[in-house]
């Protein structure tokens, strides 16, 4: 991944089930500014199972609810006999393709195609033995933690370390679809890193908002990875379209957050001379003849910085001129003993 802050572009079900829109989504992505363009790689049986009780049922107030997660998994998947057309695709367009695998049969399919990271979703975060098998792979993890406990998260870094793989990043996460803004609680990401940065570990964040300002803020407060869903138009409908950004929306993040590292920049106590011309130095203010004391009504502290600093005007204070003084000379120590 880049040195800058990689910006992820999730496809998710947006392409609605047509590869040419699926292809027209990548080149948009790449556009718009996304480094990267994310999959999922699952079907509705390595989710699920085909069961219609009413635990299979969504409810609680999502853009899903009165739909069984079999129906709607079915109808969200992304084909793999896609994903390596995609990935190509994605090379020719000069932007990264990868995905999240679900279960250790997409992990294997995946790494037919060369898959260069592995995503794991806030719902399969808790799932120990997929994030070691995908973790196995040696590729960089990123994984979203919307339901993870604070042990858990733990568990995630220890899995990961487990297999020998260190190349971590946490994304802070609302599993809420939309997220509304005042359920993100960002500050989470500088007590990630807190708590976890000492174990190499990196901190982003997977936005499910409607804003832009979300990800500008994560930025500002130490995220390394945005993840945002993307579609082409929401009037083309699909499972994610209802939290996904157009690209005039897309763009507009993009360039916030590449605005906001700019104003991060580095730390840097380094100090412009040309920026200093204004500043305040001691300067003669009456004329002092050689031999004449120097006080508060013949020198004094203003603008511009042509003389000694302020921090010296006590010692200046008291001291006797060693030649005439005219009005308007900036003081040196050569001026007095």
């Amino acid at each position: 991944m880049p040195s800058h802050v990689f910006i992820i572009a999730e496809m998710s079900a947006n392409h609605c089930g047509n590869l040419d829109l699926a292809k027209k989504i990548i080149i948009k992505a790449k556009e718009c500014g996304a480094d990267a363009v994310k999959l999922q790689t699952y079907t509705a049986d390595t989710l699920t199972i085909n069961c219609h009780d009413d635990c299979f049922k969504i409810k609680g107030g999502t853009l899903w609810d009165d739909k069984y997660l079999y129906d709607l998994y079915r109808e969200a998947y992304t084909p793999w006999a896609w994903q390596s057309d995609l990935k190509n695709f994605a090379n020719q367009v000069g932007i990264t393709l990868f995905s999240t695998p679900f279960d250790k049969t997409a992990v294997d399919f995946l790494e037919t195609i060369n898959c260069p990271i592995y995503k794991i979703a806030s719902f399969e975060a808790i799932d120990i033995n997929l994030i070691k098998y995908a973790a196995s792979k040696n590729k960089p993890m990123i994984i979203s933690t919307g339901i993870t406990s604070l042990d858990e998260v733990q568990d995630i870094i220890d899995a990961c370390h487990f297999v020998n793989n260190k190349d971590i990043t946490l994304l802070k996460c609302t599993s809420s679809y939309p997220a509304k803004i005042e359920d993100m609680n960002l500050i989470t990401i500088p007590d990630m890193l807190s708590k976890f940065g000492a174990q190499g570990v990196k901190v982003g964040l997977s936005d499910h908002s409607m804003s832009i300002e979300a990800p500008v803020a994560a930025v500002a407060l130490g995220a390394t990875v945005i993840e945002k869903h993307f579609t082409l138009d929401r009037s083309l409908g699909g499972p994610d379209s209802g939290f996904s950004l157009n690209p005039a929306e897309f763009s507009a993040m993009v360039n916030a957050v590449r605005s906001t590292e700019k104003l991060l920049g580095k730390p840097d106590y380094s100090i412009n001379p040309s920026n200093r011309v204004f500043a305040r130095s001691i300067f003669v203010v009456k004329p002092i003849v050689k031999g004449e004391i120097l006080t508060e009504q013949n020198i004094r502290s203003i603008r511009p910085s042509c003389g000694l600093l302020p921090k010296y005007y006590e010692q200046a204070l008291g001291k006797t001129a060693v030649r005439d003084l005219p009005f308007g000379k900036p003081l040196s120590f050569d001026d007095f003993s």
